[in-house]
């Protein structure tokens, strides 16, 4: 079964002279406090104070004694359930927030204990069901069949119409440009509940991405083509200005050898990639300029210098700054094509442009890419199942989970966080006095390690820059953001925000993106 039991009950403290309420509905009252129940401690302290005063103890024994004191001003009064701090309040009394801590027992081992919960549904035993497609996933990280069960409904369907509570799944990896339907606020509208784009604003994005296939650390090969750039176009009815670029560029006297079937002056049967790759620039230029919608004709041109005419925001998907060239514009033509031929004339310049590829890629760039280490079919699972379990955590019983421990003026609590891609959640825990995000970031880092974690995307990425067993953190981030969120916009303004995020949500969860 899923984490989180609630086992214990709530104690609450009744305050001095007020009637309490027994089990058998029939009221009592607490006996006000008399001053004689505090004489024993004050004679005790005015023997030890008379005692050091005469030099009869040493000072180990005097520290001793005075820690014994310490002690029975910090253990709970088994009559009423509090724990006693001196000053804590005009009456010198504290309440224990959301019930008792057994003696000797932390405020972290009452939460592990009091927030957890049993949920009604096992998804190892009773996995996630969609439909509409034939694959199984036995390495995702929460249950997820895809396929169809006549014996049971499916949590999620894709296309449209579906019957009530199996949510529609739209999975495209086509631009809204040409297909409407892709559009998020578009398919909204269409009764989609989940969005599967190229768009990172999407539920569960279908990016174009990968380490393995498009061999993005591959060493540099000498650029032996006389010409600087290789093109791959073949849609010569593209809605954008691509066609008319490439055509600027020649020109400003940029020679381009043309495969594919527009503009083509050379032999289209060849190996792409491998052509590519004696070039100095690639002509990555995409079928429509819509954010996001960054294809294999980008990845694959990272073997070269990237010349782009596409995405917008091309240069979130760079893999170091000023490692590109971005066309954004027909204006921009001229100036693009001066600083390809004067790259090409300054081998040291130019090689500040492809440096990533010794010293590796940008964090940024990393954590980006590093997403296509789980499949967009095991991401919708895990978006399901989450969906799933925030609905039940809506209920009642679990209402009731404390999420703090209040001991005085300290108040401890209760984190949940998981790495992106992963589905289950760990515990962790700051304290009232240290609500920050260097302590958040510190919490994480000390539990995943005692975990001895492993990267999800560890055997993904290239040899040479998987880093060694230590783990970094890129992002923190609230569970369910979307992937352009956490990798770009969302960041905590400061230990307030994050003091304020934590104090409003109950047993706040969190995601993290390690690189």
């Amino acid at each position: 079964m899923g984490v989180f039991s609630r086992t214990g009950t709530t104690n609450v403290t009744q305050q001095e002279g007020l009637p309490v309420t027994n089990n058998n509905g029939s009221s009592s009252s607490l006996p006000k406090r008399k001053w004689s129940n505090w004489i024993p401690i004050f004679v005790t302290l005015v023997v030890i104070l008379e005692i050091a005063f005469l030099g009869r103890l040493d000072i180990a024994k005097n520290a001793a004694m005075l820690d014994s004191i310490v002690d029975i001003f910090q253990k709970p009064l088994p009559s009423s359930g509090v724990d006693f701090f001196g000053g804590a309040d005009d009456k010198g009394i504290e309440k224990i927030e959301s019930g008792p801590v057994l003696d000797g027992e932390t405020c972290e081992v009452w939460l592990e204990r009091e927030d957890s919960a049993v949920f009604s549904r096992d998804f190892e035993k009773d996995p996630i069901m969609v439909s509409g497609a034939d694959k199984e996933w036995q390495t995702c990280s929460v249950g997820c069949k895809f396929g169809y069960d006549p014996d049971k409904k499916p949590d999620a369907a894709f296309g449209m119409p579906h019957e009530a509570a199996t949510a529609t799944v739209l999975r495209s990896m086509e631009s809204a440009q040409y297909y409407s339907e892709n559009n998020i606020a578009q398919a909204r509208r269409s009764g989609y509940q989940i969005v599967m784009t190229t768009s990172l604003s999407s539920d569960v994005p279908v990016g174009y991405f990968s380490w393995a296939e498009y061999d993005i650390m591959a060493p540099v090969q000498p650029k032996t083509e006389s010409a600087l750039a290789a093109a791959f176009i073949s849609n010569c009815g593209a809605r954008n200005f691509r066609l008319q670029a490439l055509e600027g560029l020649e020109k400003e006297n940029v020679k381009i050898d043309s495969y594919g079937g527009c503009h083509r002056n050379h032999d289209g049967r060849v190996d792409k990639v491998e052509t590519l790759k004696r070039y100095k620039f690639s002509l990555a230029f995409e079928n429509s300029n819509e954010e996001d919608y960054v294809t294999e004709k980008f990845f694959q041109s990272l073997v070269a210098v990237p010349v782009v005419v596409g995405a917008p925001n091309i240069q979130d998907f760079a893999p170091s700054p000023n490692s590109i060239l971005h066309i954004r514009d027909l204006k921009d033509v001229k100036s693009v094509a001066k600083k390809m031929k004067y790259l090409a004339e300054n081998p040291d310049a130019y090689n500040q442009t492809i440096r990533w590829k010794y010293e590796g890629p940008s964090d940024s760039f990393k954590a980006l890419v590093d997403m296509a280490a789980v499949h967009s079919s095991c991401r919708l699972c895990i978006h399901l199942a989450t969906m799933i379990r925030e609905k039940e955590e809506m209920s009642p019983d679990f209402q009731k989970r404390p999420c703090k421990c209040t001991r005085g003026s300290k108040t401890v609590y209760h984190l949940y966080v998981r790495e992106r891609g992963r589905f289950q959640m760990e515990s962790i825990f700051l304290r009232s006095g240290n609500l920050t995000l260097k302590a958040l970031e510190s919490s994480i880092l000390k539990k995943f390690q005692s975990l001895k974690h492993v990267p999800i995307w560890k055997q993904e990425r290239p040899a040479s820059i998987r880093g060694g067993d230590k783990l970094k953190i890129y992002r923190i981030h609230p569970v369910g953001l979307t992937q352009r969120q956490a990798l770009y916009t969302f960041k905590f303004k400061g230990d307030a925000d994050l003091r304020s995020h934590i104090e409003s949500k109950p047993c706040a969860k969190f995601e993290v993106i390690f690189v």
